[in-house]
């Protein structure tokens, strides 16, 4: 492993508090309360790939004035009286009905659904059962992409990318010898541009988060009262 891989996964570390990716999270965080804190309470909040540590480390665990329903593809176990885990699929919210979250909360989620089609029925359903949204995802055109820790990872061929994470470690992932395992986990990060992003999220606030001049990361905003960003 050489010093950059390992400086770039320092930097990337969301676990440590101190890391560049930590601080930035923060930072979006704080731009989310200020909008939330536009909205009446008690505050409904559907966090469609959420954790029970994602709103610990925000502090939000615990209170009493909002309440969030945590969705993900497995449920976490019951920690906190304020966040209600749940197993579900982002893309089909049927048990939901419309308009039945104040806000729909979702951080580096849509870009892992595979397909253009699949990320369009999340945005649907996000839109649907949201009276307002926040979804973050990164940039496509952003030059490191943030999986997988390789300079325009995203533009190379498909097949150059799964050659690669079956015989070295990328990021968070890899390697990866089985063949067809290495090409779903290349093919499941389908990162967003903003006009795919915009197409998805029509009437939304695209809010650009830069890094050396370079668009970083995307966050589509829509239905707050007084957004402002």
């Amino acid at each position: 492993m050489t010093t950059s891989t390992l400086s770039i996964r320092s930097l990337a570390d969301g676990k440590n508090p101190n890391s560049f990716s930590n601080r930035a999270r923060t930072r979006r965080f704080q731009r989310f309360e200020a909008l939330a804190a536009t909205l009446p309470r008690p505050l409904r909040i559907l966090d469609v790939g959420g954790t029970n540590e994602f709103w610990e480390n925000r502090g939000w665990a615990g209170r009493h004035d909002v309440q969030i329903a945590s969705l993900n593809l497995e449920a976490q176990a019951q920690k906190h009286e304020n966040i209600q885990s749940l197993a579900g699929d982002a893309t089909d919210l049927r048990q939901f009905s419309d308009a039945s979250f104040d806000i729909v909360f979702s951080n580096s989620v849509i870009e892992h659904l595979f397909t253009l089609e699949q990320q369009r029925r999340m945005a649907s359903e996000v839109q649907r059962v949201g009276k307002s949204f926040w979804v973050q995802t990164p940039n496509f055109w952003f030059p490191m992409e943030p999986h997988f820790h390789i300079p325009g990872w995203q533009w190379l061929p498909l097949d150059v990318r799964v050659s690669i994470i079956r015989r070295r470690r990328c990021g968070w992932r890899g390697p990866c010898p089985d063949p067809a395992k290495a090409r779903e986990l290349v093919s499941e990060v389908r990162l967003l541009s903003g006009r795919e992003l915009r197409s998805m999220f029509p009437k939304a606030n695209l809010v650009a988060e830069r890094f050396c001049g370079f668009v970083k990361s995307w966050i589509a905003i829509g239905g707050f009262p007084q957004d402002r960003t």
